[in-house]
């Protein structure tokens, strides 16, 4: 017997959509990486992207708790001089409210080309339409 490692030709991903109007962003956030990670399916492999297609819909309306909403902030650098931009979690909704749910999955994914490569097969989508129906996803629900 030996130590199972899956193979690109073992996995068949699979596409969720999750809703996340009203639910808690952390929560949400930590399950949708747990699923870009492949953690959810038997042929999960820790170096390796065997994780499933997620889109995310309704980013705007994620809950946020406390007063999170006013004291968040998120920093952003030109590289150029004095080039530090912050922004607090309010604004950054109102102008890209998908940003906020990719910033919360992408610091749970490892911080490498793995996790570079795991990203780019999460979707979000500010309102409850999405683009991605001919992928057939199965709807997911998040425990939070």
């Amino acid at each position: 017997m030996g130590t199972y490692s899956a193979r690109p030709a073992d996995i068949k991903r699979r596409w969720f959509v999750v809703d996340v109007e009203g639910k808690v962003l952390g929560r949400a956030a930590s399950q949708i990486a747990s699923i870009l990670k492949g953690k959810t399916s038997p042929r999960y492999t820790p170096s390796f992207d065997a994780g499933d297609h997620v889109i995310v819909i309704n980013a705007a309306k994620v809950k946020l708790t406390g007063s999170k909403e006013t004291k968040k902030l998120y920093y952003k650098h030109t590289l150029h001089p004095g080039g530090l931009k912050i922004t607090t979690a309010a604004k950054l909704r109102e102008k890209h409210p998908e940003d906020i749910v990719i910033n919360a999955v992408r610091r749970m994914l490892p911080r490498n080309a793995l996790g570079r490569q795991m990203l780019t097969k999460l979707k979000v989508f500010a309102g409850a339409e999405h683009k991605h129906q001919a992928q057939q996803p199965v709807e997911y629900k998040v425990n939070a």
